[in-house]
């Protein structure tokens, strides 16, 4: 837990990771306030702010205490705990959705000091705050700004080279006793994909696909590769994961592939924080979110909240209460992209190895805060 003072600070966050370093939803906005007031509360619970029932979203508004005034810290809560777990807390790397349950039941609005910023945890809350107007400053590709921007996109051209690039991939690992589906065919997949519609020679891919050549596709959105890599990563290890899903998915129509990524997408988004920053009082579970305030929304919590999903830790694709907040509705490449990635991957590893499972005694392990994925994916190609 952090000692910070009860403030809003002036910097945003920082991602610890290297690697994350490229992925554009890791630059994020200011977390600076438009009006700095050192009683900014620090993080709270029902203690300070009363929590809306789980079986509707009506906010419940209150006066949120400090936590650094005993007099004003109320009752001790079931458990004992007074302060909200953080997001960024030791080991949240290794396992966040712990930090998340406790989040949704317990503190459903809550400020942060390790993330400079309000946290919503709730689906109800999360999803309403990535369209809601008043919260501002985000870009998520298939927002309603993406169907303005693009344009002249030719889809079946993106299916093909999606294709063309994922059976290239995959027949390079075919022959291989053991590969990483991370390292050798996540990794390449989304930026050869780009580096083949825009011509880019693939020799020059890595050189160029991440920069201009990926920005005359996808505009804005063209920054999105790192985080399809990840998406496609934690796709393909639900899948291999389960035995029963890879009989399923394994020569499945295109439909319900399809709805393999959108579960992927839900229970593991690549983007576990996305962050908003509000321009009025916006009433959420738990309280009201101050105007002028940085906004922390967890997606990957969302993704769980077992209001809105039934069983919402198990991979299921056949589910009929599905949906995911990684991309929104709207036209964009960058989603077609992802979409045909993850369908045409299984299609061609599949195709040029029949017998493909994990490799003996390894299971998928995702890592990371901002963003999160499987870091490998050791396969046996010939089973």
């Amino acid at each position: 837990m952090s000692d910070a003072p009860n403030r809003e600070p002036d910097r945003g966050i920082r991602s610890e990771r290297p690697e994350d370093a490229g992925d554009p939803w890791t630059r994020l906005p200011s977390m600076a306030p438009a009006t700095p007031s050192a009683a900014t509360p620090a993080r709270t619970g029902p203690a300070g702010a009363p929590t809306a029932s789980r079986g509707g979203t009506a906010p419940v508004p209150g006066r949120v205490r400090t936590l650094t005034d005993p007099a004003a810290a109320g009752p001790v809560p079931p458990g004992g705990r007074t302060v909200a777990p953080s997001p960024l807390d030791p080991g949240a790397t290794r396992d966040p959705h712990g930090i998340h349950r406790a989040l949704r039941e317990e503190f459903p609005l809550t400020y942060d000091p390790l993330l400079r910023a309000w946290v919503l945890s709730r689906y109800a809350d999360v999803a309403a705050a990535l369209t809601d107007e008043r919260f501002t400053h985000g870009h998520r590709p298939g927002d309603p700004p993406c169907a303005r921007a693009h344009v002249d996109v030719d889809v079946e051209a993106l299916r093909s080279v999606t294709e063309r690039t994922a059976y290239v991939l995959a027949r390079r690992l075919a022959e291989r006793p053991q590969a990483d589906l991370v390292a050798d065919f996540c990794h390449w997949l989304p930026a050869g994909t780009v580096a083949a519609a825009v011509g880019v020679p693939y020799r020059d891919m890595m050189r160029l696909v991440r920069g201009r050549a990926a920005g005359a596709l996808a505009g804005e959105c063209g920054g999105q590769i790192a985080v399809r890599e990840k998406a496609l990563a934690s796709f393909l290890g639900n899948v291999l994961d389960d035995p029963d899903q890879v009989a399923a998915l394994r020569d499945a129509p295109a439909g319900l592939v399809a709805r393999a990524w959108t579960e992927s997408l839900r229970r593991d988004p690549p983007v576990q924080i996305a962050v908003r920053r509000t321009s009025a009082e916006v009433p959420v579970s738990g309280g009201i979110v101050p105007a002028g305030a940085s906004v922390a929304l967890l997606v990957g919590s969302a993704g769980r909240d077992p209001e809105r999903f039934r069983e919402p830790d198990r991979f299921d694709p056949f589910r009929d209460d599905p949906g995911q907040l990684t991309y929104g509705p709207g036209f964009c490449p960058a989603v077609l992209l992802a979409g045909f990635e993850a369908e045409y991957a299984l299609r061609a590893l599949f195709t040029a190895m029949p017998r493909l499972r994990l490799a003996d005694g390894f299971r998928p392990t995702a890592t990371g805060l901002i963003t999160r994925a499987p870091r490998s994916l050791i396969v046996r190609p010939g089973g």
